[in-house]
């Protein structure tokens, strides 16, 4: 041992250095695996490791405020700032390039609408009810109005991580917001207090029976258990991936996850690309008829959008029978939180400006449009977009990767790995604990309150009471050329309906208001 100690004392210091070294060149030398690394020994290394962490070099050093997708710096700014609860404005003016195409205008009034001094919204400034009642129409036994015009979007527990969801849940219930499940199944973290919409997608996790089919009897006895439970979204498809099912790893599937969606241990999961319950409109129809029966709740589905023809005769059937959804989730083709093939996340699906307007101009067509709550997805976690939506027709705005953002998410576009750093899309345990559940559910609470309160301020200077209100004729959109611009109107070829809208009171009074946060 002594003698050791003696040879390890007496070796130059860059033995240590040259002999670690040498053993990387011989192994590069001999590897064929990787071409770089072999014939560049050692300095090959360096290609691979900034080929590693490019996206952090160009998100934080190399890319300007304004160019980085899916949501570049100053929109993550502005989000982080706004949960934080920190100052969200801006000096100077302006930093964008206000002749871009499709740069959002809102047309401002000559004289803005002022609250009376016994406004609700004078002592509450982010309190901004849905203006139409989910169920109404179809007079279900438990309709719902959302207290809140911005929601948070489905997004799975096994997708996300538990302590995510849980702080999302959290923040929606001290926002008065509801909390879409995603397919994943109802967990534990989804019964933090939040108004929750239970999304049934076409594995059927949580309410399957042991060979993946619908059971009606495990959803009533689910939504009887659970009075949170506000309502129920088929998932047909999402804006990321329609038309293709979600794989869950075998090695990702822990005793919890498993237990939540009634899945095995051991396997692969995957959910198929189509329902097994139903494989038609009209059977659609009946299905959420018969789920609307059974629990009493409104019952609508969520959908990504490219050919219409089954649009077009859903709606001749809801006319012909006098049934169909209570709301429709329009998700658009630029949405996506888990992971998804490029081929389809980037070109299939319309985005989401075109898809809302071509689903709503049909059922506008057929005098359909207010008997349906019409929800809208797909990058609107921002003032001016939320707006647009709602001036298009859009009576609610979903939320998912803003919200991520509000609880940690810094975009390491890594959702798919199992690494995200933040904690927030990953089920590794070290990272998750990162998490505090506590300090991140009052962010992301305050994120959905800044969002509503400055939509409301907007709202107000283009001279309405209530988003509601807001026509096609209010917002318009660059077009790209000599600084052209055009309404949504005359970009889009239709005018929206009105929607029945008698004060703010009345939808504070209504006594399907949904749940706020009561405790200290």
């Amino acid at each position: 041992m002594d003698q050791l100690k003696e040879l390890l004392a007496s070796t130059p210091w860059w033995v240590y250095i040259l002999l670690p070294l040498l053993i990387v060149f011989v192994r590069d030398i001999l590897q064929k695996k990787h071409t770089i690394s072999h014939n560049f020994p050692i300095v090959g290394h360096l290609r691979y490791l900034l080929e590693r962490i490019g996206p952090e070099l160009r998100q934080y050093i190399v890319a300007n405020n304004r160019e980085e997708l899916p949501f570049n710096r100053s929109q993550r700014s502005w989000i982080y700032a706004s949960s934080k609860k920190q100052n969200n404005y801006q000096g100077f003016g302006t930093d964008q390039d206000q002749s871009a195409a499709g740069y959002v205008f809102i047309n401002p009034a000559l004289f803005p609408y002022t609250p009376k001094p016994d406004h609700p919204n004078v002592m509450h400034k982010d309190l901004v009810p849905c203006a139409k009642l989910m169920g109404g129409y179809n007079q279900r036994k438990r309709p719902f109005r959302p207290r809140s015009i911005v929601n948070i979007s489905a997004m799975s527990f096994g997708s996300l991580s538990a302590r995510a969801i849980e702080s999302l849940n959290r923040g929606a219930y001290a926002a008065g917001a509801f909390h879409n499940t995603g397919e994943g199944g109802y967990s534990p973290y989804h019964q933090k207090g939040a108004d929750t919409v239970l999304q049934i997608g076409t594995g059927y996790f949580g309410v399957r029976d042991e060979n993946g089919n619908f059971d009606l009897n495990k959803l009533i006895e689910l939504t009887t258990a659970h009075p949170q439970i506000r309502a129920i979204e088929i998932k047909l498809s999402q804006g990321a991936k329609p038309g293709k099912g979600g794989v869950l790893p075998a090695s990702k599937i822990t005793r919890e996850i498993a237990e939540i969606r009634h899945i095995p241990m051991g396997q692969d999961v995957v959910s198929p690309s189509n329902h097994s319950a139903f494989s038609t409109p009209a059977q659609l129809l009946d299905f959420i008829e018969l789920l609307a029966a059974e629990t009493g709740l409104p019952v609508g589905f969520k959908a990504a959008v490219g050919k219409l023809e089954l649009w077009e005769e859903l709606t001749d059937l809801m006319l012909e029978k006098n049934i169909g959804p209570d709301f429709i989730a329009i998700d658009g083709g630029e949405g996506g939180t888990g992971a998804a093939p490029p081929s389809f996340a980037n070109h299939v699906a319309l985005p989401f400006v075109f898809a809302f307007a071509a689903v709503y101009k049909i059922f506008q067509k057929k005098g359909l449009t207010n008997r349906v709550v019409f929800i809208a997805s797909g990058k609107l976690g921002f003032p001016s977009n939320a707006l647009m939506a709602f001036a298009m027709g859009a009576d609610l705005i979903n939320v998912a990767r803003e919200a991520m953002m509000s609880v940690g998410c810094i975009q390491a576009q890594s959702c798919h790995t199992n690494t995200c750093p933040a904690g927030v899309a990953t089920q590794n345990k070290w990272l998750q604990s990162g998490i505090d559940v506590k300090d991140k559910s009052a962010r992301s609470a305050q994120y959905l309150k800044t969002l509503r309160k400055e939509i409301l301020e907007i709202t107000h200077a283009a001279g309405y009471e209530h988003p509601c209100q807001m026509t096609m004729d209010d917002v318009d959109v660059g077009m790209g050329d000599n600084n052209y611009t055009t309404t949504l109107t005359q970009a889009y070829k239709y005018q929206k309906e009105p929607v029945p809208f008698s004060g703010m009171n009345s939808l504070i009074e209504c006594p399907h208001l949904g749940a706020i946060k009561t405790e200290n």
